[in-house]
C-alpha cells in the first residue's frame, strides 16, 4: 500500500463557516464533490500556498478525521484491521462508499482515532 496523500477532514454541519475560516487563513477551494454515500455529504478540498491541503465537508455530525489516498484501498482497509480498527458503524459510512472517481471506508481505531481511507478511481 502507497500512501498517495495525507490531510485532515473536518465533517461539519456548517461547512461554509469552515470554508470561510480556512479562505480567512488563505486557502483556496480546489474541487467539490457532491451527493457522496446516503448522506449526501458535499466535500470541499481547499489548499494553500504552500501546498497544504485540508477537506471540509458538510455533513449530519460533527468529526475531524485524518484524510488518507491510497493506491489499493483493500490492501490499507487490512492494514487498519490487523492493527485493531474498525469500519465506522454509522450507517452512511458503515460498508466501502464508491463515489464514482473514488472510494472510501471509514476506518476508527479502539480508542477513537478516524481515518478516512480513500482510493481515487481510474477513468
Amino acid at each position: 500500500m502507497k500512501i498517495t496523500s495525507f490531510n485532515p477532514l473536518i465533517v461539519t454541519k456548517d461547512a461554509e463557516k469552515v470554508i470561510a475560516l480556512f479562505e480567512a487563513l488563505g486557502f483556496e477551494k480546489l474541487h467539490t464533490k457532491e451527493d457522496i454515500s446516503i448522506d449526501n455529504v458535499t466535500d470541499t478540498i481547499m489548499e494553500d500556498s504552500d501546498g497544504h491541503r485540508v477537506d471540509i465537508s458538510q455533513g449530519t455530525g460533527e468529526w475531524t478525521m485524518i484524510r488518507m489516498n491510497v493506491d489499493n484501498l483493500e490492501e490499507a482497509v487490512a492494514f487498519f484491521e490487523a492493527h485493531g480498527y474498525h469500519k465506522a458503524r454509522h450507517e452512511a459510512a458503515r460498508d466501502t462508499v464508491d463515489t464514482g472517481s473514488s472510494k472510501f471506508n471509514i476506518m476508527v481505531s479502539p480508542t477513537g482515532t478516524i481515518f478516512s481511507v480513500s482510493q481515487h478511481l481510474e477513468d
